[in-house]
């Protein structure tokens, strides 16, 4: 399975992600890097108080995406670390979340 589907029929593109909230973030670090063939793993520096990481990550994924905050959505687990966020996207290409390690 991979980290993404899209269907742009629906414009809506679907991902499989494993935060890392809290995280230190070096200047040689990707914020995106493909976690296996099944998740996009997401370094996030807010921590995961009170949905803040949550929001942090729907902000990187609209911004590294140029949509709109509120058309990112964590869809399911919010309180766990591997989480599935949709976004309404007309277009999408991977290249713009996965970076080389």
């Amino acid at each position: 399975m991979a980290w993404y589907r899209f269907d742009a029929a629906r414009g809506l593109l679907t991902l499989q992600v494993q935060a890392q909230p809290g995280a230190r973030i070096a200047p040689d670090q990707p914020l995106f890097q493909a976690y296996g063939d099944d998740a996009l793993k997401v370094r996030i520096a807010a921590p995961a108080i009170d949905g803040r990481a949550n929001q942090a990550l729907c902000e990187l994924i609209a911004a590294r995406l140029a949509v709109a905050p509120a058309s990112v959505e964590v869809t399911r687990g919010a309180g766990a670390r591997r989480k599935v966020v949709t976004v309404r996207i007309a277009a999408f290409d991977p290249a713009l979340l996965c970076e080389a390690k």
